[in-house]
C-alpha cells in the first residue's frame, strides 16, 4: 500500500470502519512510513479534540427563527456548507497546532490519549488478526528480535510458571511513535504489554477501566509499561505484580 491509498483510508483507519484485510494493509504501511504514522497520529488527536469540546442546547427562541428561515437556508446551501468548511479548517489546524504543541512543550501526549492509544492498539491487533510479528514463548527470542527496529531494547520476560505465558512480541506505535508490544496470555485472554521509554514524571502503578478493557500503568527502570486485557482486574493485577517483580 502506497501513501496516497492510505491518505484515503485514514479516517475510516482511525475510526475503526475498515475491514480487516484493509486494516492490516494500512497497518503494514505505517511500520515504515514516519509520516503516515504523524498523519494517523494527527487525526488521532483531532478527534480527541473535537470530542472535548462543549456542546449547547439552542434555546426556543433560537430554534423558531431558524425554522423560520428554512427556505432561505435550503436555496443558500451551497454557501453554507462553504462557510462550515472554511471555519472547520480554521478550528482544525488551530486544533492540531494546539496539541502538536502541547506535545512539545511536554515530550508527551497527555495520559487520557496515551490510555485512549493504547486500547486502540490492543483492539486493532485482535481485530486484524495481528498479535504477533515474531510468535515464540522464549524470552531469548522475543528480545533479540527488536533489535534494529527500536532505539531501546525492551525487557522481556517469562511468566509461564505463573500462569501468563510469553507467546510472543511485534512493532506497535503509541501517538505515532514506535514501541515494543510483548503478547502473553492468561487461558483464552490476551494481554498487551505496551513498552517504551519513560518520559513521565510519577512512578506510581495506575489502574484504570476503558471501553471494557483494564489498563495498569507503571514506570520501572526508565521504562514505561502500559498493560491491557479484557482480563478481570484481579488477574491483571497478579500478572503486573510478576511482571514487576520478574
Amino acid at each position: 500500500m502506497m501513501c496516497d491509498e492510505v491518505k484515503g483510508h485514514v479516517d475510516p483507519y482511525v475510526d475503526r470502519e475498515l475491514t480487516a484485510e484493509t486494516a492490516d494493509r494500512i497497518q503494514g504501511h505505517l511500520r515504515t512510513c514516519v509520516g503516515c504514522r504523524q498523519r494517523v497520529a494527527d487525526r488521532e488527536a483531532l478527534g480527541r479534540l473535537l470530542k472535548s469540546l462543549p456542546s449547547y442546547q439552542a434555546p426556543e427562541r433560537l430554534r423558531a427563527h431558524v425554522a423560520g428561515r428554512l427556505d432561505w437556508t435550503r436555496s443558500a446551501r451551497p454557501l453554507l456548507t462553504w462557510a462550515a468548511a472554511a471555519a472547520l479548517v480554521v478550528a482544525i489546524g488551530g486544533g492540531i497546532s494546539l496539541v502538536r504543541s502541547a506535545r512539545s512543550w511536554i515530550g508527551e501526549p497527555d495520559a487520557d490519549a496515551t490510555v485512549d492509544d493504547v486500547v486502540s492498539g490492543h483492539i486493532r491487533s485482535l481485530m486484524v488478526n495481528h498479535v504477533f510479528d515474531i510468535e515464540s514463548t522464549d524470552q531469548h527470542t522475543v528480545k533479540p528480535w527488536f533489535l534494529g527496529k527500536l532505539d531501546f531494547s525492551p525487557p522481556v520476560a517469562d511468566l509461564a510458571g505463573l500462569g501468563f505465558p510469553l507467546v510472543g512480541g511485534r512493532l506497535d506505535y503509541l501517538s505515532g511513535r514506535p514501541v515494543a508490544a510483548l503478547v502473553y496470555r492468561r487461558q483464552q485472554h490476551t494481554i498487551n504489554v505496551f513498552v517504551r521509554p519513560a518520559s513521565e514524571l510519577s512512578p506510581g502503578i495506575r489502574s484504570q477501566s476503558v471501553r471494557g478493557f483494564q489498563v495498569h500503568h507503571w514506570i520501572r527502570n526508565g521504562m514505561s509499561f502500559w498493560a491491557v486485557s479484557d482480563l478481570n482486574d484481579a488477574d491483571l493485577s497478579r500478572f503486573v505484580d510478576a511482571l514487576q517483580t520478574s
